[in-house]
C-alpha cells in the first residue's frame, strides 16, 4: 500500500518486501485550469482551458552542501546564457537521473493517470560524491496569468516503480493542493533524497516560497537547506 506522505515526513526507501528501492520515478501530476464562461448577454456558454506550466527540477549536492550537478529545463538556456548561468539539461552527468521533458499544459479533461513531468532515478548509478538530491517545483506564468498552487487541479507528487509512461507500483504520494500554506505561492521545495549511514532515505519537505524563477529556488536551497 502506498504511503500518504505528510509535510516533513521522513521515510526509508524500502519496498513492502523489505528490499531497497533503488530504481524509481519521482513524478508530478496536475491539470490545466478549465472553466465555463457564459456567452454574450448570458446566452450560451463555452469551456475555457488555461494552460498550466509547472517545472520539475532537481539539484545534487555533496556532503558540504556544494552544487555537484543539476537538472532543469533547457527551454530557459537563452536567458541563462545571457546571464552567465549553468545551462539547463535533462540528464545528470552520471546518467542516474533523467527528466521526461517539459509539459506546458497539464491534463485536459481530468486526470489521465500519468504524471506530467517525471525524473527517473537510479540510486545505484549516482556519483559517489552526491550526498543530497533536492526536488523542487516552480510555476511558470505566461503573460496575463496569475495563479498559485492552491488553484491548480489535482496537483500532487508521487514516487513509483515503473517508467514515465507506465506505473507499476506506487511507493508514496504527497498531495500538494490540500495544504493551505501553498495559497499565493509559486514555488515549492518538494523533497530530498539523502544519505544516512550509507543508505538513501527520503524527506517530504513541502516548503513553499515566493520565488519567481527556478534559479531563485536553487539559491534558496544552497543557502538554507544544506
Amino acid at each position: 500500500m502506498a504511503i500518504n506522505l505528510q509535510k516533513g515526513q521522513k521515510i526509508d526507501l524500502r519496498k513492502s518486501t523489505g528490499e531497497a528501492l533503488t530504481n524509481f520515478c519521482v513524478g508530478v501530476n496536475w491539470g490545466a485550469i478549465e472553466t465555463v464562461k457564459s456567452g454574450f448577454l448570458g446566452f450560451g456558454s463555452k469551456k475555457v482551458v488555461e494552460d498550466v506550466d509547472l517545472d520539475l527540477s532537481c539539484v545534487m549536492l555533496n556532503s558540504n552542501g556544494d552544487l555537484v550537478d543539476w537538472i532543469y529545463s533547457p527551454d530557459y538556456n537563452a536567458w541563462l546564457s545571457k546571464n552567465n548561468m549553468p545551462l539547463g539539461k535533462l540528464t545528470s552527468k552520471d546518467g542516474s537521473l533523467r527528466h521526461s521533458g517539459d509539459d506546458r499544459q497539464g491534463d485536459v479533461g481530468g486526470d489521465d493517470g500519468l504524471d506530467n513531468e517525471i525524473i527517473s532515478v537510479n540510486l545505484n548509478s549516482i556519483d559517489q560524491q552526491v550526498d543530497k538530491i533536492f526536488f523542487f517545483l516552480n510555476i511558470y506564468l505566461n503573460q496575463g496569468q496569475n495563479f498559485d498552487f492552491e488553484q491548480i487541479p489535482f496537483a500532487k507528487i508521487r514516487m513509483y516503480e515503473g517508467t514515465p509512461t507506465r506505473v507499476d507500483n506506487v511507493h508514496s504520494n504527497f498531495d500538494i493542493v490540500t495544504d493551505a500554506s501553498y495559497k499565493g505561492k509559486g514555488a515549492l521545495i518538494l523533497s530530498k533524497l539523502y544519505k544516512k549511514n550509507g543508505e538513501w532515505k527520503f524527506d517530504a519537505i513541502g516548503d513553499p516560497s515566493d520565488d519567481k524563477m527556478f534559479v531563485h529556488t536553487i539559491q534558496r536551497i544552497l543557502e538554507s537547506y544544506k
